[in-house]
Formats: C-alpha cells, structure tokens, sequence
C-alpha cells in the first residue's frame, strides 16, 4: 500500500512537473512554430530569397502549415510591399514544390473565414488597430487616405484574416521591421503592438535571439531598442 501511494505521488510531482513547464514555454518563450516566423519574416523583408527557402523548408518541419506560411508573407506586403511578397510566395511555392518531389506531403491547413456581409471594415479596422496599438490612433494629419488605408485594409481586411493569431502577426511584423533600413520607429511602436496583444518581454527577447541567429547585425541594432520600450513600459 505505502509503496503504491508513493508511486502515485511520484507520478503526480512528475505530472505536475510537466505542466508547469509547459505553462513557462507557453508564456515566456517563443514555441517552435512561433520561432520559425521569424527567420521566414526577416528573410522575406530584405529579399533574401536563398534564406528564405531554408526558412521555409524549417517552418514546414517545425509545424507550420502552408497557408500559415504564405500568410506571414501576405500579411507582410504592407509593411515589405508587394515586389518582395510576390517574391516570398513564389519561394515558398519552389519550396513546395521540391518537397513533394521528395514526397514529403505537408499539411495545407485552413484557410481564412469569410467575413460577413456588410461588415464595417472602417470601424473593425479602427477598433483591432486601437486594441493592438493601445491607444486610438489618427493619421489624418499625414494623410486621410493613408489613414483610411491602415484602418480598413492592414487592420480591417488582414488582421480580419485568422489564419494567423494577433501575435503571430506581431512576431513577424517586428521581426520584419527589426530587419530592414529605416524602420526603427516603426519597430519600436510594434515591440509596444506585441505587448498589448499579449507577447511577453522573454518573448520578444526571444524574437531577437532569433534574428541573432538570421543576422547578428540586425539583432544588434534591434537589442538598444527592444531594452527602452521594456524600460519605459515597467
């Protein structure tokens, strides 16, 4: 008897073991799949076709469905543009492509949910940029169209798009931005995005680890900025 409640309790500190490490992976670390967006994102964002197929070829290994991975690409035209997104999804295809030659048979995955009929993209696109932004957001003074183009396009029409979950599309928008010339404000104001929509900061110490491994330059530009906005935000 003593003997079998010990193996029982065993078994529960083991169970009990598991979860919280689980729990720590899923809340202060990017998962495998998660990591994988961002070599796929940096790659696409300074057109390096070469790494991107290895990035994507990973990505598919470590659990990323096809239309997961042709999203990051999609949702990464309006911030890329869209020479480089056709370019990425024409990799991604090669790729494809090579991998069924191999026999390798990967997994489509579901495709976007339709949007309703008569849908307010305006008004959806201004409530999901100002619960990823944090803040209501106007750029009328810049430009009304651009101002309209982000709200009923980018965050309307895209973000509307679940393939990807919100941070999904927060850890390649950053790993994005961290990537290219010029964008450091821009990279800045999403490192806030990826913690309003529920990122930690291991998480995005994480993305940077990663970008490291993609480039040490980027990372060592993207690292000053990443250590400010998790100051300013304590």
């Amino acid at each position: 008897m003593k003997f079998l409640l010990s193996v029982f309790l065993l078994l529960c500190l083991i169970f009990a073991g598991s979860n919280i490490s689980s729990a720590a992976v899923q809340n202060n670390s990017l998962s495998t799949k998660q990591q994988s967006i961002v070599p796929i994102a940096s790659s696409m964002a300074t057109g390096d076709i070469a790494n991107l197929k290895i990035a994507v070829n990973n990505g598919l290994d470590n659990g990323l469905t096809v239309n997961e991975t042709k999203e990051v690409i999609v949702h990464l035209y309006a911030y890329c543009g869209f020479p480089r997104a056709l370019n990425g999804l024409t990799a991604v295809n090669e790729v494809l492509a090579e991998r069924q030659a191999k026999g390798i048979e990967d997994v489509v995955g579901k495709e976007a949910a339709p949007i309703p009929a008569g849908t307010d993209m305006l008004q959806k696109g201004t409530d999901v940029q100002t619960q990823v932004s944090g803040r209501k957001v106007d750029l009328t003074a810049l430009s009304p169209a651009i101002d309209e183009y982000l709200k009923t396009h980018l965050f309307g029409d895209l973000f509307a798009r679940d393939v990807l979950t919100f941070q999904e599309r927060e850890i390649a928008t950053i790993s994005a931005l961290a990537s290219m010339n010029g964008t450091e404000s821009q990279f800045q104001s999403h490192l806030n995005c990826g913690l309003n929509v529920g990122l930690t900061a291991q998480q995005l110490q994480a993305i940077v680890n990663t970008l490291e491994k993609v480039n040490p330059q980027i990372a060592d530009k993207a690292q000053p900025i990443l250590d400010n906005v998790l100051a300013a935000r304590k």
